[in-house]
């Protein structure tokens, strides 16, 4: 569910006129502000060039871009206020009527949000005026739960608009809204706080975007959230431990620049899907993911820096069908009990440093139909564990230890490797990961 492939940006340097600076508009709640004290604009001046510096983003190909200058706007003046404007502030056309209040919100939030578009190629909003919102693209309306007899705007879907722009505080009229869909945009900058008015937002897919800064922490007071979809942005630093604490379905984190520990109450979470690849995740996998035995699905935790050995407590989730800790550092020996791993259907734990038995318990699994141990220092493993030894069951055996097979590593390069001089046999899988690169230095050092 998480191999959807990042959409590069068009441009590398973004030409202004990609994100044009709004212009005064009482609806977008922007008022400058003209003040005779020359120090007080010194420091409005030097607080943004400050800002922009702070955004300098670098996109995975090692490209570095710079947030225009309406994303550093809204950055600068949205993250601290983000209060909505009372009615009278907004002006509203006197012969536009609507058909209740709510509805007039929702024509003043989508005005505000047209306004705070930059690029709209195609054309997506181009009927977004008038006062019937239900007709807008991508707007759709239905009765309120709390009262059958009115209309209400109840969800809005962008997904695959190529919109550029970013979220205005005015969002927060969209009070009605169960879902809100903006995959696969351009939308920039932060997610405004005034989404916290959004009470009955139940899905949240903002994946494949440009938004930038920490955790939006305010969604996790979202009562009503239960599909949170961040993946593909620019979201950095560490996660909140209240993230795990709430009552979710489904968390998608892949593919930005999240770096910290996995918090170690990760197993209160209520998930059945967790994708945190691709990130800088470094630790050990907490003990208490064995909570989430009876609700967890499918886990993915590739391309990360996670290290230490796999708890035993992985081997509880008997319904994982996608079981994926590639491409990080985990090292020692396969934890005892993977025959409990009933559903899996795909386990890959390739590309890391682990070594010992592959065992028949795991080969021999009812529903496996992908097996990955490639780039290990496996030394041995049960026939049934061979390639084609099990039909309709992929393996991939490669870089590794076993001897007279095809595509091993060769013994002086296992011989001089990270397993040298007995580091293996000297770490204990209870012996913090600290210990162990200790360990290994020293041994590499007499070698």
């Amino acid at each position: 569910m998480s191999s959807r492939k990042r959409r590069k940006p068009e441009c590398r340097i973004r030409p202004s006129q990609d994100c044009l600076e709004p212009e005064d508009d009482p609806q977008l709640g922007i008022h400058r502000q003209i003040d005779d004290d020359d120090d007080d604009d010194d420091i409005d001046l030097l607080s943004f060039i400050i800002l922009r510096e702070m955004y300098l983003v670098e996109d995975y190909d090692g490209v570095k871009w710079i947030l225009a200058d309406a994303e550093a706007h809204q950055l600068l003046h949205h993250q601290d206020d983000d209060s909505l404007h009372i009615e009278f502030e907004y002006e509203i056309d006197a012969r536009l009527t609507f058909a209740n209040p709510r509805l007039k919100k929702a024509y003043i939030a989508l005005q505000a949000w047209k306004k705070a578009i930059y690029s709209d190629p195609q054309n997506y909003t181009a009927n977004w005026e008038g006062p019937n919102v239900c007709a807008y693209n991508g707007v759709f309306c239905a009765q309120a739960l709390d009262d059958p007899k009115q209309t209400v705007v109840a969800g809005v879907d962008l997904n695959h608009a190529d919109i550029a722009g970013h979220l205005p505080v005015e969002i927060g009229h969209l009070a009605d809204i169960s879902l809100l869909h903006l995959n696969s945009n351009r939308f920039c900058g932060i997610i405004p706080k005034s989404i916290l008015k959004l009470t009955l937002l139940f899905e949240l897919d903002v994946s494949n975007n440009r938004f930038v800064g920490p955790f939006p922490e305010d969604v996790l007071e979202l009562p009503s959230l239960k599909y949170l979809d961040l993946r593909y942005n620019d979201f950095e630093g560490p996660l909140p431990p209240q993230l795990f604490n709430k009552d979710l379905d489904a968390l998608f984190l892949n593919d930005n620049r999240f770096h910290s520990i996995i918090p170690e109450n990760l197993g209160n979470s209520t998930v059945s899907v967790l994708v945190l690849s691709n990130n800088k995740f470094h630790g050990c996998i907490p003990k208490s993911i064995g909570n989430m035995a009876h609700t967890l699905d499918e886990l993915l935790l590739s391309n990360n820096e996670l290290s230490g050995c796999l708890p035993e407590e992985t081997t509880l989730l008997k319904s994982a069908t996608v079981f994926d800790i590639s491409n990080n550092k985990f090292v020692g020996d396969l934890p005892v009990g993977l025959e409990y791993l009933q559903s899996v259907e795909a386990f890959d734990a390739g590309h890391n440093l682990l070594k010992g038995k592959v065992p028949e318990s795991l080969c021999s699994l009812p529903n496996l139909q992908n097996l990955t141990f490639s780039n290990n220092f496996f030394e041995a493993r049960d026939d049934i564990c061979e390639p084609k030894a099990i039909q309709g069951l992929v393996v991939d055996d490669t870089n590794n230890c076993f001897a007279n097979f095809p595509h091993q590593r060769s013994a002086k390069e296992f011989a001089t490797g990270i397993w040298s001089k007995g580091a293996a046999q000297a770490y204990s899988c209870k012996t913090k990961p600290q210990a162990f690169i200790s360990t290994t230095a020293e041994a590499n050092t007499t070698t």
